[in-house]
Formats: structure tokens, sequence, C-alpha cells
């Protein structure tokens, strides 16, 4: 028998119906997590940044293996300080390539300035980019030791962000950089988050003169202005302390005064939680403070704080970076987006060698990601907001 048109709108009407009852069973079935991720992948912005940010921390975390120099050896190529970037090519007037080359550039005195020493390129003479190529070791995340770089030359060197006054390659440094103000971040923020967590939740779950006394203490470290802070810190720091421990105090100091906006966040939803029926029925069961609060209070909004922390990670990498750019953080020979962008603010360096510049991008997309993320983020878990309807 053969079906007329009608049946099949039947069909499909059916089917749509049940597609429709299918979508409303799972939605509410979904964890909370679920939802909020099904709400964040409807913001196209929040993605696309969500994607930026995921290629910055792998850029980040595997810098060793991306750049092809160590970022802390100065004078690498002594010809060639303060270079311009120097961009592989495919074609120059000999011809193509299927491999990507550089020319040589030489220095050699030229009448036209008084026989002062000018770089020239050489045409005639390729060196081709190599990938896979095994150079200095080094150890990705501080523990897995390895060699293997992407890519070099045959010989001589590559710069594809120039070089800086001391011969560095910045490329290498921004990479590193990248990695070392992610991890001034993350520690100050889970140093913070800890903090929060227990002074919060300890002062909504109690509440009265208990929370009368801790957000007394709050409010006194959020008035603490952080670059007088810093100041009397640098001139009590030991000039000889190293770089890895100058990089441990300032993430613990991050830390210790970035608690107070989370803490207040922890505190709101305690006091609105801890009169629910559950946390009542846990209460009567016998259950402690202690055991109420970390295995039933928090876990009801831990999407929330998961939240406020991916808000506040931008802040303490900008905190980071503004301290090394002052002079009172992070420093030589460590490569931090603050400390690069300290070389960048000399005259010369403005008129001369705007290569110098580079990282500034890399710190604006860095921040910008990561803001766009913790808004997407926001909206999807907030269950009023309009966004994903």
């Amino acid at each position: 028998m053969t079906e007329t048109p009608e049946t099949f709108a039947e069909a499909a009407r059916a089917a749509n119906e049940r597609g429709d009852q299918s979508a409303k069973e799972a939605y509410f079935t979904a964890s909370q997590r679920q939802l909020i991720w099904a709400r964040f992948k409807k913001q196209r912005s929040a993605m696309i940044a969500g994607i930026i940010l995921l290629l910055m921390i792998l850029s980040g975390i595997f810098a060793p293996f991306l750049s092809p120099y160590d970022p802390t050896v100065a004078g690498r190529n002594k010809d060639y300080l303060n270079g311009a970037p120097t961009i592989p090519q495919f074609c120059d007037k000999n011809g193509c390539s299927l491999r990507p080359f550089l020319h040589t550039i030489e220095r050699v005195r030229s009448i036209e300035t008084n026989f002062r020493w000018v770089e020239q390129v050489n045409e005639d003479e390729r060196r081709y980019v190599q990938f896979f190529v095994e150079g200095a070791p080094y150890k990705i995340l501080g523990f897995i030791p390895a060699q293997t770089r992407l890519f070099g030359m045959d010989k001589g060197f590559i710069h594809l962000f120039g070089t800086d006054a001391a011969g560095k390659d910045i490329f290498s440094r921004t990479l590193h950089a990248i990695w070392t103000s992610l991890q001034v971040g993350s520690i100050g923020v889970f140093i913070a988050f800890f903090l929060a967590l227990i002074i919060g939740g300890v002062s909504g779950y109690y509440g009265g003169w208990i929370d009368g006394v801790i957000q007394m203490i709050t409010d006194a470290v959020r008035t603490v202005p952080a670059i007088p802070l810093f100041m009397a810190v640098a001139a009590f720091m030991p000039p000889e302390l190293s770089a890895e421990e100058r990089f441990f105090y300032i993430s613990l100091i991050l830390g210790f005064i970035g608690w107070p906006t989370l803490a207040r966040r922890v505190r709101t939803h305690l006091l609105t939680e801890r009169n629910q029926e559950y946390v009542l029925a846990a209460q009567l069961s016998g259950a402690s403070s202690g055991h109420v609060i970390r295995r039933h209070l928090l876990p009801s909004f831990t999407s929330y704080i998961i939240v406020d922390l991916v808000i506040s990670f931008p802040y303490m990498v900008l905190s980071e970076t503004a301290l090394s750019f002052i002079g009172l953080g992070l420093k030589d020979p460590v490569s931090s987006l603050g400390v690069m962008l300290q070389n960048a603010t000399s005259a010369d360096v403005m008129l001369n060698y705007q290569w110098y510049f580079i990282p500034v991008i890399f710190f604006i997309v860095l921040v910008m990601a990561f803001v766009f993320v913790g808004d997407g983020l926001r909206d999807a878990a907030d269950p009023y907001s309009d966004t994903h309807k």
C-alpha cells in the first residue's frame, strides 16, 4: 500500500513530538553541570574564547617544545641583538621551495652610513627550517625530560618575533611568559579559593557575632592597597632571592590579598542555603557542622564557585603583570608577561624596535579570553538569565 503525503506528514509530526519529549526528559533529568554546559555552548563568543584560551594554555605548557631556544640564555645570537623578526618564506627571486627557508643576514660596512656596520640580506644563500630537531635539554611541566624541539634551522638561528637587547629569542620568551603568568595566577587563585571556602563557609553557616567579626576582618583586608603592600614587601625582600623564591612569594601574596571577594560570595550562598530542608535533615540526623558544610552546602553551588574562580583568574594575571611591570614582581631572567612589558617601555624601543610589543598582543588575548569565558560561564550558571532561553 502506497503511503500518502498526509501519512508522511503525520509520521513527521509524531517524530518531532517524540524528539521534543526526549529533549524535555533530557533537560529535566540533566545534572547542573550538564545544564551549564548546554547553555554555555549556545554562546558563540564564549566558545571561541574558550578555544583560544585552551590553545594558549597548551602553548604555555608545551612552551619548551614549541620554542626553538632556551629563553634564559642571553647572547645566543651575538650578531643579531635587537634583531627584527625573521619570517620563513617559500619563494624568492631564485624560485620556490616546498621547505620554508630564511636568507642569510650579513653585517657589512656601507659607504652610505659612513662605514658603520649595517645588516644586509643575502638572497643568494638559503637556510632551511627543520622540524623536530634535537636541541638543548628541557623539562615539560618541570619533571618530564625531553630534548626534541618543534622546529629549528639547519644552520644559524631563527627568530620569529625578533630578539631583545641581550640576544634572547622573543618568541621563546613569550611562550614561557604565558606559562609563568598562568602559574602565578593559578597558585594565587587556589590560595584565595582555599581561604575563601574556609572563611566564607564559617561566616555564612554560623552567622551571628562570628559572621560580624569575620566580615570586619574581610573588609579590613579588602581595604589594603596592593601597590604599597608590594612596595613594603619588596623593600624587605632580600635581593639575593632566587627567581623561584620570588615567584613563590609573589604567588602567596596575591593569594592572601585576593580571597575577600570570593569569601563574600561563598558566605552569601551559605546564608541562602543553610535553612533549606536538606540541611535541617542532615543536622537532625546528627551530622557535624563541618560535615554539613563539606558534604551538603558546598556541593550545592560548586558550579557557581568554579565560575567565580574563572572570573577571578584574569585579575590575578593582571596583578602579576602590573607588579612585574613596575618592578615589584618577577624580574629577569624569569620570563613573564609583566617582565616583557617592562622591557618595552623605553623611548628607543617604541621608536626603533616595535617587535618588543608582540607579547602585548598575547597578553591582551589571554586576559580577554578569560573575561569572555568567565562571562559566558556566569550567564550559563544563572538560571534566570535571558541569554539561554
